[in-house]
């Protein structure tokens, strides 16, 4: 096994709280709503705290840039989300004096309810850059791409109804950063990671397109399986089918905008007006034709199909709170990779799902992939880096 704590006694696998509530949820007069497991209803709020990372002495400074991509994936969404995306990009120190180098690149995926630019400041960019960087790991370049949707979250996959946001991330955007700085445009030096939401993209992507990534990274990811459930407000059906645009979702609270969220990425309908999207209950029963659209689209049912392209990445990496509600299922993961012998690392550390995020990126993210990636360009693949027992 290749897992890791941070405290003694969070590592079994048991029947804790969290399973029992999943279990009793777990009928059907309940509602699966897997999309209400993007973040604990106690994060529900757009911006949360978090704790900062330690300051290190002598960091040199990043630059930071806003740029816009555009993705011809996302074009003709029905949603009417924009193909052209902010994304910020963290170049680290030395890049403007040292023109002839090329540097790895990680991309860094956002949760739900939050975009671009409240990722980085959760995750305290850019002191958690510039002091990992002072720290020792050497420098890259981090590309933070803003998903945010009409229903707050495109939940990384590919939708008609929000548009194509799995290529925009694993083509589109890497072919327009590696066009526009010096990257080094190989597998072996792009790396991938995201928190909630965007764990979830980090595995769904990186199941998907693993020609396109040397490491993962999966940071409390939701959605891994429909385990995750809600009980049916007895208003909610009534409420969402009476919206008459996707934009008046912005009057919903945020289980209802979550719910929307999935609904549009997972089972979207382009012949169902206005919100081009089926719900997965209608005349307050469940829809077992819409549920099976989204348990096909849990990486828990499709991980199977994808060991061989598993087994190809240099590095991965999973991790959850020990208080986070998605532990049982990144547990199911971190022992479906065991299974196949698929080299990994699993934390489970001392914390919920979003308090240790930022000290995470600096002390655990960003070193696992400056040991993973190759820096230089002209170098030849080295052999993956060992699993951490």
């Amino acid at each position: 096994m290749n897992e890791q704590t941070d405290t003694p006694d969070v590592g079994a696998i048991s029947r804790t709280e969290d399973d029992r509530m999943a279990l009793r949820l777990f009928q059907p007069r309940w509602l699966i709503a897997a999309a209400l497991s993007l973040l604990p209803l106690a994060a529900a709020p757009a911006q949360v705290a978090t704790q900062s990372p330690a300051i290190v002495p002598g960091a040199k400074p990043v630059t930071i840039e806003r740029i816009k991509v555009h993705s011809a994936a996302i074009e003709g969404n029905l949603e009417g989300n924009s193909p052209d995306r902010d994304v910020i990009v963290v170049l680290p120190p030395g890049y403007a004096a040292e023109t002839a180098r090329h540097y790895p690149v990680v991309y860094a995926l956002h949760g739900y309810s939050i975009g671009a630019d409240q990722w980085t400041k959760e995750i305290h960019v850019p002191s958690s850059v510039e002091g990992a960087f002072a720290r020792g790991v050497p420098p890259m370049i981090l590309v933070f791409p803003d998903s945010r949707t009409m229903h707050n979250g495109s939940m990384y996959s590919a939708s008609q109804t929000v548009g194509d946001f799995e290529r925009f991330i694993s083509h589109d955007l890497i072919a327009a950063i590696d066009a526009r700085y010096r990257t080094i445009p190989r597998r072996e030096s792009r790396g991938l990671v995201g928190h909630s939401m965007g764990g979830y993209g980090t595995a769904r992507i990186g199941m998907k397109h693993a020609d396109m990534y040397g490491a993962i990274y999966m940071m409390s990811p939701c959605c891994l399986s429909p385990g995750m459930m809600a009980r049916a407000e007895g208003t909610d059906e009534t409420l969402l089918t009476g919206l008459s645009s996707p934009r008046e979702s912005e009057k919903l609270n945020w289980g209802q905008r979550a719910m929307l969220a999935a609904s549009a990425a997972w089972s979207p309908d382009p012949k169902n007006p206005p919100l081009y999207l089926d719900l997965p209950v209608k005349d307050g029963k469940l829809r077992e034709d819409v549920m099976a659209k989204w348990t096909a689209n849990t990486p828990l049912a499709f991980a199977d199909q994808y060991v061989t392209p598993l087994r190809s990445y240099r590095a991965i990496a999973l991790d959850v709170g020990s208080q986070d509600g998605l532990k049982t299922d990144a547990q199911a993961l971190h022992a479906m990779l065991d299974r196949y012998g698929i080299a990994h690392r699993f934390t489970i550390y001392d914390g919920d799902h979003v308090n240790r995020i930022g000290v995470r990126f600096q002390e655990q993210v960003l070193p696992f992939f400056g040991q993973a990636l190759v820096a230089s360009a002209s170098a030849k693949p080295a052999a993956k880096p060992a699993a951490r027992k």
